[in-house]
């Protein structure tokens, strides 16, 4: 008896592991192995010997110099400075116009719902490469509608130029991105039940009343997430200023962190030091979005 009741009880102990197995397995091999190989590479370099190197080289430890020589350099630090600045206006004004158009489209008076919303998830399915590609020729002198429309009304405007092109690279980065943003939020405001709409209404509640008492309270979970989203995606800034970078004189080899790391890595042939400027990016994400979610989290208890 105690041997055929040990065996099931075992079965039972493992159906939880078998579940998780194929998460911690993609987990490892996506995840975790690639930042620890990162990670790896970055404390190391390579050394040549011999007269002008000509001896062979060699794969050597050198701690934290990779770092040092990436935070030493002023053409890395103006680009993390460019990512933040990017993040400041672009954040807020990305999660902003989704909460207002997911409010819109969750209004009652809403019409065509499905069509907008379709619409604004169209441009998330469109790839950050062509998307870039699509906006340039609106950039481009002489070839843009948008420009020669502009010129015309006798506004002159370099959208490609070093005081614009941040804010035409976050135009596309919004157009790309809002609708997905839009439909998490949708979402959000579909769990509510209709018994508060229904409670407000009969206290007498108006319309931006119920949204500022009732919808954005319980839209604050998406809204943190969304957030912390665009945190993140922010700062790893690259498909769009690679993209433009051809007809932007504007835009240099280390215009952002991630596309400092790709000319090290692919240019320069620098892997280790490309290697430490994305842990330090890796870093910085992981910061700046911890750190929200703990002030968000702080204001939460405060209330």
């Amino acid at each position: 008896m105690p041997t055929r009741t040990r065996a099931p009880r075992r079965r039972r102990n493992l159906a939880p592991v078998a579940f998780v197995a194929p998460f911690l397995l993609l987990f490892l091999l996506t995840f975790a192995v690639p930042i620890g190989y990162a990670v790896h590479q970055s404390v190391m370099d390579v050394e040549y010997t011999g007269p002008l190197g000509l001896g062979g080289s060699r794969t050597v430890f050198v701690g934290l110099s990779n770092y040092s020589h990436a935070l030493s350099d002023d053409a890395f630090l103006r680009s993390i400075g460019r990512v933040l600045l990017f993040a400041v206006v672009q954040v807020p004004v990305m999660v902003a116009l989704a909460a207002g158009l997911a409010l819109l489209l969750d209004s009652a008076s809403a019409r065509g719902v499905r069509f907008f919303r379709a619409a604004y998830f169209l441009p998330y399915g469109v790839p950050g490469v062509i998307a870039s590609i699509l906006w340039g020729f609106l950039y481009v002198p002489g070839v843009s509608p948008l420009v020669d429309g502009m010129r015309h009304l006798g506004v002159s405007v370099d959208l490609l130029g070093g005081n614009t092109v941040l804010w035409s690279i976050a135009n596309i980065v919004i157009w790309e991105f809002a609708g997905y943003n839009v439909l998490v939020l949708v979402a959000q405001l579909r769990t509510i039940p209709a018994e508060l709409y229904e409670a407000a209404r009969i206290d007498g509640a108006s319309a931006w009343t119920t949204v500022r008492y009732v919808k954005l309270p319980l839209l604050r979970p998406a809204l943190v997430l969304t957030t912390v989203f665009t945190i993140i995606g922010t700062l790893q800034l690259f498909a769009e200023p690679l993209v433009l970078r051809p007809v932007s004189s504007s835009i240099d080899t280390a215009y952002t962190p991630n596309l400092s790391a790709y000319n090290e890595a692919f240019t320069n042939d620098n892997y280790h030091l490309a290697a430490a400027e994305a842990v330090l990016l890796a870093l910085a994400a992981f910061v700046l979005s911890f750190g929200f979610l703990r002030l968000i989290n702080k204001r939460g208890g405060d209330a």
